[in-house]
């Protein structure tokens, strides 16, 4: 479902969705753009280098979409 969503065949694009999940794979950027897009997460998210960076670029991306024109200022002691 969701290889369809990002505008993937859809007799590949279960096969192709598992091959990235499992890291046979890597999708190129344009493709992560529109899994990005059907997920509603921002890019970057797709590259963080483990979960709680991955956790706080999500929390920022849902801060700035409910709070558009608003600045995150962020202590010395995240």
């Amino acid at each position: 479902e969701l290889g369809a969503l990002a505008g993937l065949d859809e007799e590949s694009a279960s096969a192709r969705i598992s091959s990235y999940e499992k890291e046979v794979h890597a999708p190129d950027f344009k493709l992560v753009c529109k899994l990005a897009a059907a997920l509603d997460v921002p890019e970057a998210y797709f590259y963080a280098v483990d979960d709680e960076l991955a956790e706080l670029i999500l929390q920022y991306h849902r801060f700035k979409k409910n709070n558009p024109g608003s600045t995150l200022i962020l202590s010395g002691n995240i």
